[in-house]
């Protein structure tokens, strides 16, 4: 067997940072070096020396703790000498700084705050520093002669990995193949869950490596999956299993799922209640990734708030511990075996050849050593894919088989961890170094890849290369680190508005994951250089963690990157830093910093900073003069200091989101080395410092800000820089024709995305000057024919120029808000375009827009316009009356077009899956009629019009939805969330042909008169169904002299889950609910006598069945009742005053919710009591006078809220001996003495 793989101490590229640093021209021509010429002449001679025999030294250190010893020294020094280094290069850029007159603009104030920097003192104390470093380096090179190490010969070029970016290897498709019975197994065991009320939890167990998380993936994307739940969520748990953190991360997924629900969970008192709020009688899966923990009560905590969800709900665990499974696994684990050997073969081979030339034939004689390969993964796909990234660069047969001697065949002991060293260990030294870096991030951390490759610059771990940018280079590194399986899951994500208003985010970003054993290979490299302080005290870092008030053991002297993500980060550095001698290069904080950090020195060897401020920047800039990367997004500063700009290295500066920040340091042109400068998402920035033309770096600028005062910057600035990637003009009502020629829009190739905006008065009048103006302006704006996105703001103009025409390539347009534009195209322009790449265009509060061209010509009715278009969203063009060009687009997905009266196009897209339309009911049932097929999600609101004309076309329309029913021979058509306001008519027969159909929400339909009990015999699927404002809906079309059996009732609505039903007037009684109903709202039904389901008998009404004071209104889980309602889990009922006597409750019941129901008498229940009650709250019910009692009617409750029910005099027994141990009360202090506790609740609606 192989000897253990340990991975490889990298010290090369951080010697090769130091001698880079000592060759620095500035530091000659600025003279800070007189007096110790000796010194730097013996490093410039002693680093290449040891950078001649590091790479044997590195292997060496794997198996000689002589060699590991030496090159820690090494590392040591070194990075004492790269801060030294640093030091001169300051001190020369501030005497570069000086002389351009940087001090005379700041002002003594500002300059007096500044370290001395009188030359004597300064040559002798950095002379002290240095002559200290050649020491050491001297006996550590006269050691280096005794360990006899030797040259070694680079085994690639650099430029041989720098060409493969395009070839990235994607396994999904295999690994889609190789699990597909695994995936099958899985899905009919979650699906199979269908009628348990019990909260199910299945673990999938297997070795690190073995693709659980993926097979978790392919199982949560499955179609039948995700047809089946209504709620689908996933978070990654790894070690931090804080209750609190994970209830709030599933929380914040359903956030991104259904916005509006979860966003009212987020406002609970706790992240709990929250959760609960999120998932009460909801069908959902959960996936709980990379599960450790076996502390059996936190878990028990987090699956009572689970358990509240709808019948069926499943938790899909992956854990490498049989122990955990057994823990939290309610069905037997599903132990995940190892990969077929065939697909593990398909892998190594794929990857290990995909460097051949196309046609060229593999070599016979590594393809015959292949299967030995197999052997040493033991069906782990991580494992093949990273022994095919190593022997992907090998081509001979000696080099084949010292891979094969040099891996470990994986155990149930090792895991993969050997397989993947040793593939750590294969990269070039430069891609040693910044992947090692990302130890700094949590495991399951979605890194930011711009942030990432911002960083490694920062630290100086990419080397400049003659006409390349340091970007380019680090893009080339992460692509090959991919390809090589360092980093997976990389995505482009599409930024929603909300984000890029609200967070400041980019409209596009790139991210990335580290699989978690990858994770703990960067660890193993990193030692204790790295320090991880989260949320769960038990966790912190790497290392090890403490108790408070004693915090310093998390952070060691060693550490140089720090990562927080906890309360109250800056009592944390406070307490650690005390007593501390680390050398912080790297502090990352992505939680709000409100207190005031204290020992400011210590941070003076900051190269990489983030924060999120609630108050003022917390450092002096005098203390960081190595700093290249600052993050300041989100933070809620109103200015940076003034001296921000002595910071002459800083590269990064990131001020997006910052939503209250008014201005920008005056002298930002000093600082010279600015190369991404993000300023979006700063509504309150009202110009920019002057003489931004000066920083000739800069790279990135995402938001411009046309200020109107002379210390301001003109747009004009931008001409000479070459900007790329995100690029918004703000307040153009201030530039003038020229300033936006200067800006040479044109020219900046790099420029991906480009917003325009111009900033109209408080009356939003744009007058006729300003009009001319602006179109102007806009003329000379124009951008390069590559752009990929354009965004155009209150625009005055009535026309656009001829420039918008010939953006062929451009993919995103969206136009708001330009009150006086009536076309987009002159009459003079060509027809024949098509923008043949658009997918996303957005047309909103354009209210004068008529038409796309000028002219209207028969040629334009002809061209097919937006064939790849994707997304279509119209808002408010009142005037608009058809889409331009043939009504055909044959990539539509998402179309939205809301208070456009006067457009009528019908249109034709095979692909239309989510609707959202306002406009005449024939319209709405026309475009439903001729998309049917596709639609999975539609949104229909109904214009007022009740002539008698509009009501026949709408039945011509309707007819259209029907026949087309008939024509598809009852076709199973797709369509689950139907949302229909203000129809007059048509909404059951709509309904009926959906039986898909999960989601109904009925608003303002007054033609609903009763319940459709025909149709909803067919909406077998439904799970959700509002009622909101049908004001005369009434209860059954009939009474019966027979009452209803169970089977009929059964039959409706079998698998609804959740009824809401808000301000019927005229509602007297609900239809038979179904024994899946998990949730029942009621609001502000002042008619309602009946929640029972019973139909009435003929000439009665609800009250006269029950005479005297017992009568009720009835919600029983009794099966001589014949209600089935025994598994209703929330009851909630406002202002339904006719609902008298006596409410009968199931004794499921976990939630009871009554508000102002003046009516009711007395809460009873079949059974005596109710178990399961944990949240009980009543409210002004007047008449109100008895309670359940009994021996266990109170035993799991948890919330008390009892207020203005003065017909209760006093608890009843049971309740009275509870109380003092449920966690919140809030009632009046009669019910039970002088005990009065406050507290504030919310109640989700949903």
């Amino acid at each position: 067997m192989a000897a253990t793989v340990v991975v490889n101490i990298v010290v090369g590229p951080l010697v090769k940072i130091v001698l880079e640093k000592a060759s620095n021209y500035l530091l000659d021509k600025y003279k800070v070096m007189k007096g110790m010429e000796e010194q730097h002449e013996i490093l410039k001679r002693r680093l290449p020396a040891i950078l001649d025999v590091i790479a044997d030294a590195e292997q060496a250190a794997a198996h000689r703790e002589g060699a590991a010893a030496w090159l820690q020294a090494i590392k040591k020094v070194t990075y004492q000498a790269n801060e030294v280094f640093d030091e001169f290069k300051y001190e020369a850029l501030r005497r570069k700084a000086k002389k351009e007159g940087h001090y005379k603009e700041l002002g003594f104030s500002v300059v007096k705050l500044f370290p001395t920097h009188n030359r004597f003192i300064f040559r002798n104390r950095m002379g002290r520093k240095l002559r200290k470093i050649v020491r050491a380096i001297e006996v550590l090179v006269a050691e280096m002669k005794d360990f006899d190490f030797k040259h070694q010969q680079p085994l690639r070029a650099y430029n041989q990995w720098r060409q493969k970016d395009h070839d990235i290897f994607d396994p999904e498709k295999i690994t889609s193949r190789s699990r597909a019975k695994d995936k099958k197994k899985l899905v009919d065991i979650l699906v199979g869950q269908a009628n348990n009320a019990d909260l199910t939890v299945v673990p999938i167990v297997g070795m690190g490596g073995l693709g659980k998380t993926t097979l978790a993936q392919l199982v949560y994307n499955d179609t039948e999956i995700q047809k089946h739940f209504n709620l689908l969520l996933w978070v990654c748990v790894s070690d931090n299993f804080d209750v609190d953190s994970l209830a709030k991360s599933i929380v914040e997924a359903a956030l991104e799922k259904n916005g509006a629900e979860a966003a009212t969970s987020m406002r609970t008192k706790t992240p709990l209640d929250g959760l609960q709020n999120v998932v009460s009688g909801q069908r959902y899966l959960l996936v709980l990734d990379d599960v450790w923990t076996r502390e059996v009560h936190k878990w028990e905590q987090l699956k009572a708030c689970l358990e509240r969800g709808g019948m069926g709900s499943v938790v899909l665990t992956t854990t490498r511990d049989k122990g955990v499974a057994e823990i939290v696994g309610t069905v037997e684990a599903y132990n995940l075996g190892a990969l077929d050997g065939q697909y593990i073969k398909e892998i190594i081979e794929t990857m290990s050849f995909s460097c051949l030339k196309k046609g060229e034939e593999r070599p016979a004689v590594l393809m015959n050593m292949v299967d030995e390969i197999v052997e040493r993964c033991s069906g782990s796909p991580l494992a093949a894919m990273a022994l095919g990234s190593v022997l992907r660069n090998k081509t001979s047969e000696e080099e084949w088989k010292d891979v094969s001697s040099r891996s470990n065949i994986c155990t149930v002991e090792s895991g993969i961890l050997p397989i993947l060293k040793l593939s750590y260990n294969d990269l070039p030294p430069q891609m040693k170094q910044c992947f090692a870096f990302c130890a700094i991030f949590p495991k399951d951390y979605e890194i930011n890849v711009d942030k990432l490759i911002q960083l490694w610059i920062a630290h100086g771990f990419i080397i400049q290369e003659k006409q390349v940018r340091l970007e380019n280079i680090g893009k080339q590194i992460f692509n090959e680190l991919v390809s090589r399986s360092f980093f997976q899951d990389v995505k482009q994500v599409q930024t929603t508005i909300g984000e890029i208003e609200q967070d400041g985010a980019c409209y596009v970003r790139s991210t990335c994951k580290i699989h978690d054993l990858m994770h703990d290979v960067a660890l193993s490299v990193m030692e204790n250089e790295c320090a991880l302080a989260t949320e769960d005290p038990g966790k912190i870092g790497y290392v090890f963690s403490t108790e408070e008030p004693s915090q310093s053991e998390w952070l060691p002297d060693t550490a140089r990157h720090l990562f927080l993500s906890c309360k109250e980060p800056a009592r944390k550095l406070n307490s650690s830093l005390k007593n501390s001698s680390s050398a912080i290069q790297t502090l990352l904080c992505d939680s709000f910093m409100s207190r005031s950090l204290h020992h400011l020195a210590k941070y003076s060897s900051l190269q990489a900073l983030q924060l999120r401020l609630l108050g003022s920047f917390p450092l002096k800039p005098k203390h960081l003069h190595h700093l290249r990367y600052l993050d300041l997004s989100r933070s809620l500063i109103k200015a940076l200091p003034e001296d921000m700009s002595i910071l002459y290295n800083l590269q990064t500066l990131n001020l997006s989101g910052c939503v209250s920040l008014r201005e920008l340091p005056r002298q930002m042109k000093y600082m010279a080395a600015l190369r991404h400068l993000y300023t979006h998402g700063c509504p309150e920035l009202k110009g920019m410092p002057r003489d931004l033309r000066k920083l000739t770096s800069l790279q990135t600028l995402t938001c411009f800000v046309a200020g109107s005062g002379s210390n301001c910057s003109n747009v004009g600035e931008l001409g000479n820089l070459n900007l790329g990637g995100q690029l918004e003009l703000h307040h153009l009502e201030n530039v003038t024709e020229e300033a936006a020629k200067a800006a040479n829009l044109v020219m900046k190739k790099e420029v991906t995305e480009l917003t325009l905006k111009w900033t109209v008065g408080s009356d939003n009048v744009v007058d006729e000057p300003s009009s001319r103006d602006d179109a102007k302006v806009l003329e000379e704006l124009k951008p390069h024919d590559g752009l990929h996105a354009i965004r155009i703001h209150t625009y005055g103009g009535t026309t656009f120029p001829t420039w918008t025409a010939m953006l062929q390539n451009i993919v995103v347009i969206h136009i708001s808000h330009c009150k006086k534009l009536q076309w987009f195209f002159s009459g003079d322009i060509n027809t024949s375009f098509a923008f043949p790449n658009l997918k996303e265009l957005t047309l909103q509060e354009l209210v004068c827009f008529e038409r796309w061209w000028e002219i209207d010509n028969v040629t334009q009715g002809e061209v097919v316009m937006f064939p790849r278009l994707e997304k279509l969203r119209i808002s408010q063009c009142e005037k608009l009356t058809a889409l331009p060009g043939q009504p055909t687009f044959p990539n539509l997905q998402i179309t939205r077009i809301e208070r456009c009266p006067e457009l009528t196009t019908r249109v034709e897209s095979p692909k239309l899956s989510v609707l959202k339309m306002e406009g005449h009911d024939v319209q709405l049932f026309q475009w439903v009629a001729r998309h049917m097929t596709s639609l999975t999600n539609v949104e229909l609101h109904s214009l007022v019009d009740s002539t008698e004309t509009t009501s026949a076309v709408a039945e011509d329309g309707l007819r259209e939805v029907l026949d087309c029913k008939e024509k598809w021979n009852d076709h199973d058509f797709p369509l689950t969330v139907l949302v229909l306001q203000n129809f007059k008519s048509g909404i059951t027969e709509l309904c009926s042909c959906f039986v898909h159909l999960q989601d109904l929400s009925v608003w303002r339909c007054h033609a609903l008169l009763h319940w459709p009990e025909k149709e909803f015999e067919g909406l077998v699927s439904l799970r959700k169904l509002v009622i909101h404002q049908c004001e005369n809906l009434t209860g059954y079309a009939q009474a019966s002299t027979e009452p209803s059996t169970s089977s009929e009732k059964s039959q409706l609505l079998p698998r609804l889950e959740l009824l809401v039903i808000r301000k019927c007037e005229s509602l007297v009684e609900v239809f038979n609910v179904p024994a899946s109903l998990r949730v029942m709202e009621i609001l502000y039904c002042k008619k309602l006598e009946s929640i029972s389901g019973r139909r009435l008998l003929q000439g009665q009404s609800a009250s006269s069945i029950h005479q005297g004071p017992s009568s009720i209104a009835e919600v029983s889980s009794s099966p001589s009742s014949g209600v089935g309602v025994e598994n209703l889990e929330t009851l909630k009922l406002v202002e339904c005053h006719s609902l008298t006597g006596v409410l009968r409750l199931p004794s499921s019941l976990k939630v009871l919710d009554i508000d102002s129901c003046s009516g009711l008498t007395s809460l009873e229940s079949h059974s005596g009591e109710l178990p399961s009650l944990e949240y009980l709250y009543l409210w002004s019910c007047n008449k109100l006078s008895s309670l359940l009692d009994g021996p266990r009617a109170y035993s799991y409750l948890q919330s008390l809220y009892i207020k203005n029910c003065p017909g209760i005099k006093a608890f009843p027994t049971s309740l009275q001996q509870r109380l003092g141990s449920i966690q919140e009360e809030y009632t009046d202090a009669h019910y039970y003495g002088s005990k009065h506790v406050t507290l504030t609740f919310s109640i989700t609606s949903y």
